[in-house]
């Protein structure tokens, strides 16, 4: 297993390679010691196991929240995630970097606690997992417009997206910046998650 840093201050991407003969395959999707001199620590303690199956098209965040760190992989299809610095007074504030996530290469992406996530599937049905910190909390969970023309994210052009009504209605970076609604970088740090 392979890591590479992305450009926001802490989100990381894992590769690994899948051993395969007349059966099928096998992969390992996190190996501690790999994540351990990527990150700085150990994966957090899970506290909860997501599932989700998106058809082609469909677009889930830019969701985050304050307190919760991910771990992200693709089971099957193919989805570009995209990580959004959303931590007020970090280095890296409004940077993005992307990812292809998928079941041939399946590499895997750390998102540190109060990182923007947002994920499109690019094949008929992508089934992600995502291992959380937290559990999901309907209250702490905040969003933002995955089509903020301020953040010129690489949505795909030509595939017909879907969106929530939630998610098309969530305010702007700059927006939630200017209302204080996202996560202090300093405040994240105590949580050995960033």
């Amino acid at each position: 297993m392979l890591s590479r840093g992305l450009r926001v201050a802490g989100a990381v991407e894992f590769s690994t390679e899948a051993v395969g003969d007349r059966r099928g395959l096998s992969v390992s999707t996190y190996q501690e010691d790999v994540f351990t001199a990527a990150v700085g620590h150990p994966l957090f303690p899970v506290a909860q196991s997501t599932t989700t199956r998106s058809r082609k098209g469909v677009v889930r965040g830019i969701h985050f929240q304050p307190h919760t760190a991910k771990y992200a992989y693709c089971l099957r299809g193919k989805s570009l995630d995209i990580v959004l610095d959303t931590r007020v007074g970090s280095p890296t504030f409004g940077r993005w970097d992307s990812v292809m996530l998928d079941d041939r290469h399946f590499r895997a992406l750390y998102l540190p606690a109060g990182v923007g996530h947002l994920s499109v599937a690019l094949a008929g049905e992508t089934t992600l997992t995502l291992l959380t910190s937290t559990p999901y909390d309907d209250d702490r969970a905040a969003a933002l417009c995955p089509v903020d023309a301020g953040l010129d994210l690489p949505l795909p052009r030509g595939l017909t997206l879907t969106i929530t009504d939630r998610d098309q209605a969530a305010p702007t970076l700059a927006e939630a910046l200017a209302a204080d609604l996202l996560p202090e970088y300093a405040s994240q740090l105590d949580l050995k998650l960033c």
